[in-house]
Parts: structure tokens; C-alpha cells; sequence
């Protein structure tokens, strides 16, 4: 029996996951390019690419370089650097050799950053694809759409192969309507980027966006590929925000429960196995997976505090649980939690478990 804690797989519901995407994106017209800063695993890319999956996205270039060295192992020869990297000659010698190994896209959102990776990375022997990051209402990083053109023809004119646009319509995580706002502003974000390049004498070949949170109300024609990264396994955001369900979330985090006080238990997971993350709207650290009333008011490094209903529910009082029993929490970002941990531990494959090894784990330059 594995000590606790741990992060467990459902296989059979992650695997279930993999292929609801891989339909959707078939039923809008759209490539598929999940992002693997979530799983940083080498056996859930293979699957990822088995559904159908036309290439990955990735982070940082620490990432780029775990997958181009499992190509072999992945089918994936295709990467996406989805950030809009300042390039020095280090990191532009780390992108060469990549490039050499598998096909690359990079972004850019300024002009400043696109003379930086052309010189670093504009060689005879070196091709990368570029596509332009388009602010579409997250506020993090891109240039507004209307200007998405001119920094194309600044990249273009330093030698660098332009092929798109993309953006991340991060305010999608919200609740209420803000799913549905953001996938809505991010098909005008693209549509008026795309123009921009147009108007520049650029092709926008590749018009990318996407998240797991928005993905429900993509609209077919409005882009040519999405990123979803939460999707294979989902986590307690997306049970809180309706972009999934508890039967949906594919991993949680198994751990004992090492005290009782009446209705609040302390479990020997905390930050440093669930992930410290907690929007203002969550309704708590995480959730406890068969005991949805339950709610993790704390949490230490090494520790959670769960408290239980004391009042009487109409399908029955909860259970709770004593020193020594095992429970399930799902995480609030599931991402943080994957990165904490080196390896998964993967149910469904009979009695005998096994584990798969987070392989981009801490890769973060």
C-alpha cells in the first residue's frame, strides 16, 4: 500500500476525459493542442496524441525540452511555447537545439522580444514558427489586436516565419457568466488580430486560443486550434466554475486523516501536496470527494483542516471520518498539485497499481 500522501489517477476517467475533448474539438473543426504544464507526463502526451491531438503546448522551454527528448515515446514532434519569451543567447542556444529535434512555435507580443529571438535564433540551420500573443481581456500578456500587425512585420522583416495569432482567456476562470464572456471576447480579440495581420501582408495560418474553462462555448470557425490543459484530469475549479462535474476529475490527492475533534479532521496533506491556491470565489482549499458538504477551512504545509456538517443532511449525515482512514481531495489547480509531486500513481489497471513519472516536474526555465 503507497504511503500518503499521494496523487492518484483514475485512468478510466481520465482516459474517458481525452476523448470527450478530442470530439469536441472534432465537432467545432478545430486541432486540438493540449497544454502539458498540467500532467508534465510522458504517458498522458502519448494518449493525448493517440486521441488525436495534432501537437502540444508547453510553458517554458525546460518543458519544450523534456517533450522533444520523449518524441519517440509521445508520437508528438509538434511543440508550442505559449508564452512570449525574452530570448538570450542561452535560451536562444537551448531553442536551436529543440528546433532541430522537433518542429517549434514561439510567441511573440512585441517588437522589442521579436528582434530578440531573431537574433538569437535566426539561423540557416534553425526553423521556428512565431505566432503574435493577443491580449483578449486577461490582462497579463499581449498586445491589443489592433497592433497584433505590426509586430507581426517587425518579426517578418527580422527574418522570423509568422504564421498566427494566439491568445489565453485566463478571466474565462470566473464565476457566473465569465466563461461565456471571455470565450465571446476572445473570437473578437482573434477575428480583429488575425485583420491586423491581414492588413500587414501576413497569412494568420494559426489562430490558437482556448481553455479548459471556455472550451464549451467555442464557436466553430472562430479559431483553427485550442490549448486546454485542465482537461485530463479537472480539479475542484472546474467543479466550482460548471466546466466539469466530480465524476470527471481524474486525480485526487488520498490521505489519512492523523486527528479528530467532533466534526473537523486534520489529513496529512496540506500546501505542499494540494497546492496553496484558493481564488476569492472557491469555496474552499479543495474538495473532499465524497463528501461534497464538507469544507477545508485551513491549510499548513504538511496539513489540512476539513470541517464536516454537524446539521442534518436530507440524503443523511455525513460520515465522518476517524484517525487512520483514508479520504479523497481533489485540488482547487490541479497544475500547482502535479508540479509538487514526482511521480502519479495511476488506478485501474486491476489490483496492481502503478506509476508514471511526472517528467517536466520543476522544469520551470
Amino acid at each position: 500500500m503507497t504511503d500518503t500522501p499521494y496523487l492518484a489517477v483514475d485512468l478510466t476517467r481520465l482516459e474517458s476525459n481525452l476523448t470527450a475533448m478530442a470530439r469536441r474539438c472534432a465537432d467545432l473543426g478545430v486541432a486540438l493542442r493540449p497544454h502539458a504544464k498540467t500532467h508534465k507526463c510522458i504517458e498522458i502526451a502519448r494518449r493525448q496524441i493517440d486521441c488525436g491531438a495534432t501537437g502540444l503546448t508547453v510553458a517554458t522551454i525546460g518543458e519544450a525540452e523534456v517533450f522533444a527528448a520523449a518524441a519517440e515515446q509521445t508520437g508528438c514532434r509538434d511543440l508550442f511555447i505559449a508564452y512570449p519569451l525574452w530570448v538570450t543567447a542561452h535560451t536562444g542556444a537551448r531553442l536551436r537545439e529543440i528546433a532541430r529535434a522537433v518542429s517549434m512555435r514561439v510567441g511573440v507580443d512585441s517588437i522589442a522580444g521579436a528582434h530578440r529571438l531573431a537574433a538569437e535564433v535566426a539561423r540557416p540551420d534553425t526553423h521556428l514558427e512565431v505566432l503574435v500573443e493577443i491580449d483578449s481581456g486577461h490582462h497579463r500578456t499581449g498586445v491589443a489586436a489592433e497592433q497584433a500587425g505590426q509586430v507581426a512585420a517587425a518579426a517578418a522583416d527580422a527574418g522570423l516565419d509568422v504564421v498566427g495569432v494566439f491568445t489565453f482567456p485566463g478571466h474565462g476562470y470566473g464565476p457566473g457568466s465569465a466563461r461565456a464572456e471571455a470565450a465571446a471576447a476572445e473570437v473578437v480579440a482573434l477575428r480583429d488580430a488575425a485583420q491586423s495581420l491581414r492588413d500587414n501582408g501576413i497569412d494568420p495560418r494559426v489562430i490558437s486560443g482556448g481553455s479548459t474553462p471556455t472550451v464549451e462555448f467555442a464557436e466553430a470557425g472562430a479559431l483553427t486550434e485550442i490549448r486546454p490543459g485542465v482537461y485530463p484530469f479537472n480539479d475542484a475549479q472546474q467543479v466550482e466554475l460548471g466546466s466539469a462535474t466530480v465524476d470527471e476529475v481524474a486525480l485526487t490527492a488520498v490521505t489519512t486523516v492523523v486527528h479528530r475533534s467532533r466534526s473537523r479532521v486534520i489529513v496529512d496533506a496540506g500546501s505542499k501536496i494540494l497546492g496553496a491556491d484558493r481564488p476569492g470565489w472557491a469555496t474552499g482549499f479543495g474538495h473532499v470527494l465524497d463528501s461534497p458538504r464538507a469544507r477545508i477551512t485551513a491549510l499548513s504545509e504538511h496539513h489540512a483542516t476539513i470541517d464536516y456538517p454537524e446539521d442534518d443532511d436530507p440524503e443523511g449525515p455525513a460520515r465522518i471520518p476517524d484517525p487512520g482512514d483514508r479520504i479523497e481531495v481533489i485540488p482547487n489547480h490541479v497544475c500547482t498539485a502535479v508540479n509538487l509531486v514526482d511521480d502519479l500513481i495511476v488506478k485501474g489497471q486491476g489490483e496492481q497499481s502503478l506509476s508514471w513519472r511526472v517528467a517536466a516536474r520543476g522544469r520551470n526555465s
